[in-house]
């Protein structure tokens, strides 16, 4: 492994200290004060800077994230609260909101974006014959059964992994389970998440998901950069007063008081291997974060700029459907139905850019794939493409 400048054998490594933890590890805790006491939460550290947060009992989501001091997660005013408290049907649906915060919140499994009320007869139960959904669904404030974590060692290299389980489930309803995994070489700055969804019931089951990943400041800042593989801007929330606050999709603002919330959904062309990854760049500091999915798996993209201060975030967010949502998903046949037994699989990468190089080759090889609209504003066209393999 590379620590401080150097490669180190494993030998090398334990005859400079009692134990691995002296420069890096993940260790279980437990949260004990607030709105946040009671929670289990797992720390990662690389040895190179990098540190993280899972949050055990918020669906195994990264809570805060931070590279030698500087943070790269986003913390909102709600904070990290304990899923105890949470109601995912409250303020008509919006409940989300009094919980939403951290550099991951998982959103799905049966439904994500605004709410939607939603004929059910799979469930085969008068009793309940529609199902109504609050925005962004209900796994993310679901703890997880955690089934391990430690280190893995392959020779001279270490691996810190985390792996457990989010089951999303009710009487005559859903039976959706998700198992996660979270890995990270020591000393990198790359971490990888992994995910499988599967049906244990024995309905035919709607199937949503999104991971809406939030950075914050000091990556987020006035002169920041947006930088991806835009073929098409498909829609804006903001259409109809697109130029008003004078933020594009490229380039981020400073906070302002007033900021209202703006979203795109773009097109985003795949490299040769299927990849799709895009970055948020502070040239300043130099301090980035690239996000990587695979566009078979994920095939939507949108961006989220919630430039209130106070609020100060930019949302990077990859999804199985497109952003008008449920409703427009069952009408298009573009809903993922999944059997008993069935399953649909996920990987998600981050890595910290950390110097200028690092930013330089994260930006070339985004251009190379495809070179974004030049225009800060560029007109939606409304191009929903159809999503292949469903129906």
């Amino acid at each position: 492994m590379r620590l401080y400048g150097q490669d180190l054998t494993r030998r090398e490594v334990a005859a400079l200290s009692g134990d691995l933890s002296q420069f890096a590890g993940v260790r279980q805790m437990v949260l004990s004060d607030g709105a946040e006491a009671g929670q289990r939460a797992l720390e990662f550290r690389t040895g190179t800077g990098l540190r993280f947060t899972l949050m055990v009992d918020r669906c195994l989501d990264i809570g805060s994230c931070d590279y030698n001091g500087m943070a790269i997660g986003w913390n909102s005013s709600a904070g990290f609260r304990n899923p105890a408290l949470h109601e995912a049907e409250g303020e008509g649906g919006l409940g989300f909101m009094r919980s939403f915060s951290g550099l991951v919140m998982t959103c799905g499994l049966d439904h994500i974006l605004g709410g939607y009320e939603a004929e059910v007869p799979e469930y085969n139960y008068p009793g309940r014959p529609t199902a109504s959904y609050g925005i962004h669904g209900r796994i993310g404030m679901l703890p997880a059964r955690l089934t391990g974590y430690g280190e893995r060692w392959e020779g001279d290299r270490c691996f810190l992994w985390a792996e457990g389980c989010v089951r999303q489930a009710a009487v005559f309803a859903e039976d959706l389970e998700l198992i996660r995994r979270v890995e990270v070489e020591v000393g990198t700055n790359d971490i990888a998440l992994s995910d499988e969804v599967r049906n244990r019931g024995f309905n035919r089951t709607p199937h949503m998901l999104c991971y809406h990943i939030n950075i914050g400041h000091p990556v987020l800042a006035d002169g920041a950069r947006y930088v991806a593989p835009i073929e098409d801007v498909v829609w804006a929330a903001h259409a109809d007063s697109y130029k008003d606050q004078g933020v594009g999709y490229a380039r981020p603002s400073g906070p302002a008081d007033t900021f209202r919330e703006q979203v795109w959904q773009h097109e985003m062309k795949a490299d040769a291997a299927g990849n799709v990854a895009v970055a948020l760049i502070n040239d300043a500091l130099p301090l980035g974060l690239e996000v990587t999915t695979y566009k078979a798996e994920l095939p939507c993209a949108y961006e989220w700029q919630h430039l209130q201060s106070g609020g100060y975030a930019f949302g990077i967010e990859p999804s199985t459907h497109h952003v008008l949502g449920n409703g427009f998903a069952r009408e298009r046949g573009e809903m993922i139905w999944l059997d008993h037994g069935d399953s649909r699989h996920y990987r998600v990468g981050f890595k910290v850019l950390t110097n200028a190089d690092e930013i330089q080759r994260s930006e070339a090889a985004i251009t190379a794939t495809q070179p974004q609209p030049a225009d800060p504003f560029p007109v939606p066209s409304g191009d929903f493409r159809a999503i292949p393999g469903r129906g």
